[in-house]
């Protein structure tokens, strides 16, 4: 792990500490079933495998939610817990199977309303930590699926629907809409329900006008409310709607997101309410969570690394180890990252220079 997914796990892991969720520390190794019955849920089913010493069929952990899920148990409250852990499957673009690192949390037990707001606005959180130009577009599913039933699709016909719904593909989708001769003010919604994308603000008051009088009415209003919450914390502009943001619905129901990073191609951020998935696994509790990727914050730009050190302090080769103790301690009690240095390497970029003069520390550069 480089040292920016260092400081990055530090700093999700203080996030998520400061919350109130606990670390999981899962094994290397699972029983192979657990991921072969789940093979939709994994981002890719290819799956690295083994045969341990008593014959059974094991698998290096392509995935943690799964383990998490079935070591848990079904208890009164909520279970919230975060990890970090590097996972074994083959890389996005790649034939090769890689060890990558993966930071994510899971909210398991009953999924209310703040369970929802706290588990976005720390997703949001997340993003923020790592970049300063991000975005996260969240979904309600149940929005979708009432509507489509609504519309009285065969179930062939509603996966496909979801399928072209997340691929924002409204010539298609009017095609489908016409062969299952719905409604024309039906298929109407649907495909305006495609086009729409925006901050909460210029989205919601049509999603409302849109749905009033249908069944998706109050997921519409379950939106706003947290919509509501993430911009009174200074998210607003930051969180759009996106309904082509719809994951799995045999596994995944209520709301589903994904975080984007600026120069970053792909999703860095994937997660949502998974009761589905829970239910599939005899669980009778609800779950909420998300995935963080940090292998793919090398596709940003180098100089997206504006510094090799926060804060460099100068010293003379003849000072005091004392007065350079001194110094040393007193920058990092102020919260700064200091590099110490007897001699200043070309080339080397910093946000701060300071120069030790006897006891005397003073900034320079």
């Amino acid at each position: 792990m480089n040292t920016g997914e260092e400081k990055a796990v530090a700093a999700l892991r203080a996030l998520y500490r400061r919350y109130g969720y606990r670390h999981y520390k899962m094994s290397k190794f699972e029983e192979y079933d657990l991921y072969s019955r789940n093979k939709e849920f994994l981002i890719s089913d290819n799956v690295i495998t083994f045969t341990d010493t008593n014959g059974k069929l094991m698998a290096l952990k392509p995935d943690v939610t799964l383990s998490i899920i079935k070591n848990g148990q079904d208890t009164d409250g909520m279970q919230k817990v975060y990890y970090d852990e590097h996972v074994y499957r083959v890389a996005e673009g790649t034939r090769a199977f890689k060890e990558l690192k993966q930071v994510g949390l899971e909210c398991v037990g009953t999924v209310d309303t703040y369970a929802v707001y706290e588990v976005l606005m720390l997703a949001a959180g997340s993003l923020a930590a790592l970049n300063e130009e991000w975005v996260l577009d969240i979904s309600h599913l149940n929005v979708v699926f009432a509507l489509l039933e609504d519309a009285g699709l065969s179930a062939e016909d509603t996966r496909r629907a979801l399928a072209l719904i997340g691929e924002k593909n409204r010539h298609e989708l009017t095609a489908l809409c016409t062969a299952a001769a719905i409604p024309s003010e039906k298929a109407a919604v649907l495909l305006e329900l495609v086009g729409l994308y925006g901050t909460p603000a210029s989205v919601l008051p049509r999603l409302h006008a849109l749905l009033q009088d249908t069944a998706a009415a109050p997921f519409v209003s379950e939106l706003q409310t947290v919509s509501d919450a993430l911009a009174r914390v200074g998210f607003g502009d930051k969180i759009h709607i996106d309904f082509s943001v719809v994951n799995d619905g045999n596994y995944y129901n209520g709301f589903v997101f994904k975080g984007f990073i600026h120069g970053i191609s792909s999703a860095v951020l994937s997660g949502g309410q998974y009761d589905r998935l829970m239910q599939k696994m005899g669980r009778r509790a609800g779950a909420i969570g998300f995935a963080l990727y940090l292998d793919l914050l090398a596709e940003l730009p180098t100089s997206a690394a504006r510094y090799d050190a926060d804060a460099v302090l100068l010293y003379d080769g003849g000072a005091a180890l004392a007065a350079v103790q001194k110094a040393v301690t007193t920058l990092t009690a102020e919260g700064r990252e200091v590099l110490a240095l007897s001699t200043l390497p070309a080339g080397l970029r910093y946000q701060t220079l300071y120069q030790l003069n006897g006891e005397e520390v003073t900034v320079v550069g």
